[in-house]
């Protein structure tokens, strides 16, 4: 198997919604979209993302009413603390403040407009075996 591109399909109340965000605070573009779907791309290398309204069609009967939860969409990046600034100053609220774990990892949340977590990560240090 050789995988060409990686995508997350996530299923919200509102399309429109998530799909402004993801665009106007992390840099996605929209490759296609209707009412009920937004496909979104990035030029790095950031995950693929498709947004589903809850309950169309086009998803199977038994996931049709789910919703994108328990989900934590993370990013690893550089400048953490830039790219928290620059969120916050687009007025975007920080739903997990920037902190580090005892393994070396820095981190900091959002939440869309869905209930979608997005967390970016950036390395403080080499990754610690012991506790991965």
């Amino acid at each position: 198997m050789q995988i060409t591109t990686s995508t997350v399909s996530l299923t919200v109340e509102d399309v429109a919604a998530s799909k402004t965000f993801f665009i106007t605070h992390l840099g996605y573009q929209e490759t296609a979209a209707t009412d009920d779907f937004a496909a979104l791309v990035r030029a790095d290398a950031a995950v693929d993302i498709v947004l589903l309204r809850r309950g169309t069609e086009v998803l199977p009967a038994a996931q049709r009413d789910r919703h994108a939860a328990g989900l934590i969409l993370a990013f690893t990046l550089t400048g953490l603390e830039a790219e928290e600034k620059r969120l916050r100053d687009e007025g975007v609220e920080i739903t997990m403040p920037l902190r580090e774990e005892p393994w070396g990892e820095r981190l900091f949340q959002i939440t869309d407009p869905n209930g979608v977590v997005i967390q970016f990560v950036e390395w403080a240090a080499a990754p610690d075996t012991e506790h991965a």
